[in-house]
């Protein structure tokens, strides 16, 4: 089959001065701190390495060599699993732990030569629309800064390559921030079939349905989200539905890019590591823990003030340390259940009356 155009086949652009970067690789916004500042910022990292180290310790020996162990480990301590997953993963394992939790490791496994044959020999409809919106991802990132550059040239081809892989779905834009969060994470190859195992459900519920035509599963989320609202914070469920505020104006993006284009990044990584883990409910705990730490300022703000600040939470409320606790002991599951039978009786009903 004749191989598409794709960005490969358009010159890279100049290689940009490096600037100043975080220990993510994101630009700094601020340079110009103060020598005492300086001095704080680099004693607080030293306490942050000797953490993270006596962390990556227990982790290499939870999932052995190149994660032998992982799966018995999960089977005997789940519990223990699933704390230290939420106190966050080391970074320099994620990678390995998002594909062994995520099952996508098995996949890549079982269909040698795959990723090779979608990426170079198939054809999308997709790639012009593909290459027209991925310097809107992750643009202040190093690795997909330069224009047609290796990081642009990699979110391409894991992009298309899903796109390919399954037609129905395709390519919308939010899925260039999951692509994207992965490729800093992992290799092309493990990028896409991580992709795959989030979409198909290969551990959680399938995630296609954010991306499909409609965005049916965004809707039922938030119709969940809103009952979730009203139901455990009853006054400012009260004051969004006085003021005509819906979810669908402020947490879309929420669940079409699973917070990674929302919060700041290292917030959505701690995001990201209880999501692959224990699936779509923490993007729900998340959510109601932001309006409940915000809720005494939401409470009494007008319509165009409240949309703002829905979009704009305020950095203290970002702190993981603060944020992910208050969201762990929030409990959704049976709500959430009681949320979708409604939704599917509402979503019947309206289908019924268009069929008829």
């Amino acid at each position: 089959m004749e191989r598409g155009r794709g960005i490969d086949d358009y010159e890279p652009g100049p290689v940009p001065p490096g600037p100043p970067v975080d220990r993510y690789g994101f630009i700094k916004q601020n340079v110009g701190n103060s020598s005492a500042a300086e001095g704080l910022a680099k004693s607080r990292l030293v306490v942050e390495y000797e953490k993270e180290a006596r962390r990556v310790r227990k982790w290499r020996k939870m999932i052995g060599v190149g994660g032998s162990d992982w799966k018995h480990y999960v089977r005997r301590k789940p519990h223990v699993v699933k704390r230290r997953i939420r106190k966050g993963i080391p970074d320099c394992l994620r990678g390995l732990v998002w594909q062994l939790i995520s099952g996508s490791r098995d996949l890549l496994l079982m269909n040698p030569g795959v990723y090779e044959q979608l990426v170079f020999y198939e054809t999308s409809a997709s790639e012009l629309d593909i290459i027209r919106d991925i310097s809107r991802t992750f643009p202040t990132h190093v690795f997909f800064q330069q224009r047609h550059g290796p990081g642009q040239r990699s979110l391409y081809n894991v992009l298309k390559a899903y796109s390919v892989f399954d037609r129905a779905v395709g390519y919308v834009q939010g899925m260039g921030f999951l692509a994207g969060l992965l490729l800093l994470y992992m290799s092309e190859e493990d990028a896409f079939w991580l992709l795959v195992a989030l979409l198909k459900g290969a551990v959680h519920a399938p995630m296609e349905g954010l991306y499909q035509v409609g965005l049916p599963l965004v809707q039922q989320y938030l119709f969940q989200f809103e009952y979730l609202v009203r139901e455990q914070l009853p006054k400012l469920g009260e004051h969004f539905s006085r003021e005509m505020i819906n979810p669908s104006m402020y947490a879309s993006q929420w669940f079409i890019t699973v917070f990674s284009y929302s919060l700041p990044f290292p917030l959505a990584l701690r995001v990201w590591d209880v999501f692959l883990f224990e699936g779509i409910k923490i993007v729900f705990k998340v959510g109601l823990a932001l309006l409940k730490y915000c809720h005494d300022d939401l409470i009494h703000l007008p319509f165009e003030k409240l949309i703002y600040a829905l979009r704009n939470f305020p950095e203290d409320a970002m702190n993981p340390d603060i944020l992910l606790p208050m969201a762990y002991s929030i409990k959704v599951s049976r709500s959430l259940s009681e949320s979708k039978i409604e939704y599917d009786k509402k979503h019947g009903k309206a289908k019924a009356r268009i069929e008829a």
